[in-house]
């Protein structure tokens, strides 16, 4: 069944220059680029994205992160694209992250970990919305 999800390629990936590495393992697993933009978010976005988390200890500096740069946002789709984007990212704890997932190949750390996927079809939905209200 084809679905649509969120990935962000967070400010480490393109303060790295890992933006192409990162999109080819994507579209090598067959998923579709729907839409893409380059950008700098602000406090505001990055609480609307993360609302679940804005009261947890750890958010503060996962704000301070992804707002520090620019970064990639894109709609992806394809087969399970949700799982498949999950499996591909790998564990969030880059230092934990299977080899030859992006995260346990190119991942540093827990907090600067590349690359964030849509959790659920719930997920997906709203942050497609969050971020390109065009497609919702």
């Amino acid at each position: 069944m084809s679905e649509r999800t969120l990935v962000l390629l967070k400010p480490d990936t393109v303060r790295r220059g890992l933006v192409g590495e990162v999109l080819s393992r994507f579209e090598a697993k067959g998923l579709t680029i729907v839409a893409m933009e380059h950008r700098q978010i602000d406090a505001t976005l990055a609480d609307r994205h993360y609302a679940e988390h804005v009261q947890r200890d750890f958010y503060p500096p996962l704000r301070d992160f992804v707002t520090s740069g620019p970064l990639v946002s894109l709609v992806l789709e394809g087969d399970q694209a949700i799982e498949v984007v999950r499996a591909i990212n790998g564990a969030t704890d880059g230092r934990k992250a299977a080899p030859g997932t992006i995260r346990g190949d190119l991942s540093l750390s827990n907090r600067e970990n590349l690359v964030h996927g849509s959790d659920s079809t719930e997920s997906a939905a709203r942050e497609i919305a969050i971020w390109f209200p065009h497609l919702a």
